[in-house]
Order: C-alpha cells, then sequence, then structure tokens
C-alpha cells in the first residue's frame, strides 16, 4: 500500500530537491505539493495524507502553526525541514520527532525514511503523532511565558548582524523574508512577520498592515491620505502605510 505523501516547502529549489529525494521511493507517492502555510493546511486536511514533509520557516503560517490548526484526526507523521533553527532540532530529537538539516543530503535522508517506516508499520505511528502533539503545546506554552526578546542575530552571508529590538524602527514582510529597517539600513532575515510579532508581543511594536509592524517610540506623525488610509511617520522619514486597525493605533500612541 502506498503511503500518501505531502511536501511542504516555500522554495522551489527546495520541493525539486525533496521531489528527487522522494522519487526512489516506490512505497511513497507524492499527494500533492505546496508553498505557502495555508494552503497546506487546506490540503492537508483535503488529502489526509499519512507523511508530511514540512518546512519549519515560511511566511505567513510558520510549519508549527501549520500543525497547530490542523485536527488531531487529519494529523499525519511529520518530518520537519529546517535550514537553522537548532532549538526546534533538539527539541524534535529529543521527542522522537524527525528532521532533516538543509541541504538534505541522500544519506541522511534515507535513515530518516527508514525510522519513518518502522514508525508507519508498527503501533508506534500514533505514539509518534502524540509525542508531535507534546512538543507542539509545550513550545506554545512556552512561547507564552517568555520575555520579549531584546535582540536578534540576522546572517548576511560571512557575518551576523546583531540588531537591539529597540533600535528597529519598523519590521515589513518581503517575500519569504522580513526586512528589519533600523536607523541606518535594513536587514533581511528569513522569518515570517506573524512569528516576529509574537516574539515582539510585549514591546512597542504595533501591527499596522498585513505586511508591517512599527515601533511606536519612533513614530512621529500620524497623517491621512488622499486614498482615505493613513500612514506613520517615523523618525528617519520613513512612511509606513496603516490599513487596519486606526483607532487601536492611535490609542497606543497616546498611552506609549
Amino acid at each position: 500500500m502506498k503511503i500518501g505523501t505531502v511536501i511542504v516547502e516555500d522554495e522551489d529549489l527546495a520541493r525539486r530537491r525533496m521531489r528527487q529525494l522522494v522519487e526512489p521511493f516506490s512505497d511513497l507517492e507524492i499527494l500533492g505539493e505546496c508553498s505557502q502555510g495555508v494552503e497546506a493546511v487546506q490540503k492537508i486536511k483535503e488529502l489526509r495524507p499519512q507523511l508530511v514533509f514540512l518546512d519549519v520557516q515560511m511566511p505567513e503560517l510558520n510549519g508549527f502553526e501549520v500543525l497547530e490548526r490542523l485536527d488531531r484526526e487529519s494529523m499525519p507523521m511529520v518530518v520537519f525541514t529546517t535550514a537553522y533553527d537548532e532549538h526546534a532540532v533538539r527539541a524534535f530529537e529529543e521527542n522522537a520527532v524527525d528532521y532533516l538539516v538543509k541541504p538534505i543530503s541522500r544519506g541522511r535522508f534515507e535513515k530518516a525514511m527508514a525510522r519513518v517506516f518502522r514508525l508507519l508499520r508498527s503501533e508506534e505511528a500514533s505514539a509518534s503523532v502524540d509525542r508531535l502533539l507534546r512538543v507542539l503545546n509545550q513550545s506554545q506554552s512556552k512561547t507564552e511565558g517568555e520575555e520579549p526578546i531584546s535582540r536578534l542575530t540576522i546572517r548576511n552571508e560571512d557575518r551576523v548582524a546583531v540588531v537591539k529590538v529597540s533600535e528597529i524602527r519598523y519590521i515589513e514582510s518581503a517575500g519569504n523574508y522580513v526586512s528589519v529597517n533600523v536607523k541606518d539600513g535594513a536587514h533581511i532575515l528569513r522569518d515570517s512577520l506573524n512569528h516576529l510579532e509574537k516574539q515582539l508581543a510585549s514591546s512597542h511594536f504595533f501591527r499596522v498592515s498585513r505586511s508591517a509592524l512599527v515601533n511606536l517610540d519612533y513614530v512621529c506623525e500620524f497623517q491621512p491620505t488622499f486614498k482615505g488610509e493613513s500612514v506613520v511617520v517615523l523618525d528617519t522619514g520613513a512612511k509606513v502605510p496603516v490599513t487596519r486597525g486606526v483607532r487601536e493605533l492611535e490609542s497606543a500612541l497616546r498611552s506609549s
């Protein structure tokens, strides 16, 4: 019997590589592929695969958030893929949930599949899913109880920039990345705006649109535009459109 499989990767090259790795395994049948978290939730609920290769870092919804939106009955076996999330790797390893670190070698993939086949063909499969759910619950509880981060570390080719959260003016979504704007320029970080918003929940950041967070400490003006919308003007002169929560923003500015 074929094992129904869905591939969730936000980059074309990563999906192509995963297809190449899956192809030699005749027991696997790729039911679908997707590049975004929202689409992944829909496909998994619709196709009900037994196995999902799931990217941890994606825009809008990350891998954790995808799984949080699935019903218990729809929860498949999951092999996570990650480029650099060392904390997730340790958590998965300790709780017997498999993962693959990019770039994925064929040898490492084969080891992961040997483990997946063993679990799927035994009574351990449901236990593995239960462990995954516990990891998600623990991760969510920990996040909700954590203090907000004070610094971001951003990899830029051969160096790592350390950016103080207190010095960030605004953050904008830029496809699969976010642009972290400070006084003297911007840094590009591979992360989702939703994920950063949770990390900055207790800081002076406000979600002014679907694609932007603004640090209220640096807002100098609040202006209407000709289109009936508004913009906030920051101390750097940058103007960020406001498309939602105008009254809430005005209230937050008064109290900040």
